[in-house]
Order: C-alpha cells, then structure tokens, then sequence
C-alpha cells in the first residue's frame, strides 16, 4: 500500500532568519495523523538566511542526519567537531546520551538549503559521535546508493538505528527496483523533479509512505532526487 504525502500538505514555519516544511510533527505544527512513519521521526526541509542560524542547544537518544541540498551548513558540537557541510556529504549526529551543538550559514549571500532527519535509535545511553562522508553524484546516477546503515555497508554512514537510507538521482529513461520486505515500513522522498513511485507520480517535495510492499520501482523521471528509507515497522 502506497499513501501519498503532498509538499503541500506538510506543515511550515517561517521565522524570517529561517523557513522549515516539515513532514511530520515538529516544535509548534502538530498533526496527529503525521506524527511519525515507522522509525522515521523527523524530515525538516530548511533554508538558513546568509550569516544567520541555530545557536547551540541539545539532543539526546537521536541519531540525527543532515543532508545538505546547497549552500554550506556549518557544525560545532561538544564533541570538539568544528565542520563544514557541503553539497553531497552526509553528516550523523549520534546524540546518545547527551550533545549540544550549533548550525550556521555563514555566507553572506547564499541560502543555506538542507534536510534535517531524525530517526529514533535501537539502543540509548551511549556516548555521542560523528561521522560525515561524501557520496558523490556519479554513485547516485540510476541507482538507490545506500548512505546510511546499522553496519555501515558499503561505506555508509553508521547509524544506531534498524534503518537503512539510500539517495539516487533519476532522469529520463533511467529507472530501477529495490525488494522491500512487506513487514517493514518505507518512506521515499522527493528532494526535487518529478519521478513516478510504484506507478504513483511524485514531485518537489512530495513523499510516498509504504507498506506491505514487495518491491519498490522508480521510473518515468525528470531531473529527480530522491531519498528512500528502509525502517522498522
């Protein structure tokens, strides 16, 4: 079973330094309906005003994933990571048992466009950690890349989570399949274009939640991003 989750439908905030859509309930959008799908606790879509940003606060027991769609978003933490997060990196924040950090676009001139992804771990208590590594287009052209993973497969980011999240970039005749396991949830997200999702056709923004589905197929695509996350039930 395929829902679909308009961009439309999410819920928006626009505090002038910064303007978020958010797929799920967050901070003052509450939808009962949209709490969380599976694991998957938060995709916030951010755009960070030049020489504004988050000013430093905590997390705990939340592997957190920052995935950066232009601009650069700058990372401090308690940790001692000073970095910089460009275009094509995939940055994992493991809270455990307790990080404070910041976020900041210091460009004078350029929005920071990035995606803020929560997901909630398998196990809690543990020591904070980083990690961040570059995915580059080449990997993602026609193919679910997988990012991110329990295990760290194929050079992935390790979360501490029983999830799984794969990007891939689709155009024209390009298209693929992936088997889902029908007992697990699954989420795809449309970082931009227009790419049709088990027939179902999505745009900017837009999400498809999955269920009890065997397999996945992408085709009929126009310039696509896509996130796709294997999770829990």
């Amino acid at each position: 079973m395929l829902t679909l989750r308009k961009s439309a439908d999410r819920g928006y905030a626009d505090h002038g330094w910064l303007k978020s859509f958010h797929s799920f309930s967050f901070a003052g959008y509450h939808d009962p309906q949209h709490m969380a799908w599976g694991n998957l606790r938060v995709i916030n879509e951010d755009r960070i005003a030049p020489g504004t940003g988050f000013g430093t606060h905590g997390h705990r027991d939340m592997e957190i994933i920052s995935y950066v769609l232009s601009g650069n978003l700058a990372h401090k933490d308690s940790m001692g990571n000073i970095k910089g997060i460009p275009p094509g990196d995939v940055q994992r924040m493991s809270a455990g048992r307790g990080v404070q950090h910041s976020e900041f676009n210091h460009a004078p001139q350029e929005t920071t466009h990035f995606l803020q992804i929560w997901i909630e771990p398998n196990v809690t208590g543990i020591a904070p950690s980083y990690e961040q590594k570059t995915f580059a287009a080449s990997e993602k052209h026609g193919v679910l890349r997988l990012v991110a993973s329990p295990d760290g497969a194929q050079g992935s980011v390790l979360i501490h989570a029983d999830a799984r999240l794969y990007g891939g970039l689709f155009d024209g005749p390009q298209t693929t399949t992936l088997a889902m396991d029908p007992q697990r949830k699954a989420y795809l997200h449309v970082v931009r274009g227009a790419i049709a999702v088990n027939g179902v056709k999505l745009t900017t923004g837009d999400a498809a939640m999955l269920e009890q589905e065997a397999v996945l197929k992408l085709d009929q695509a126009s310039d696509a991003e896509v996130l796709f996350f294997d999770l829990s039930a």
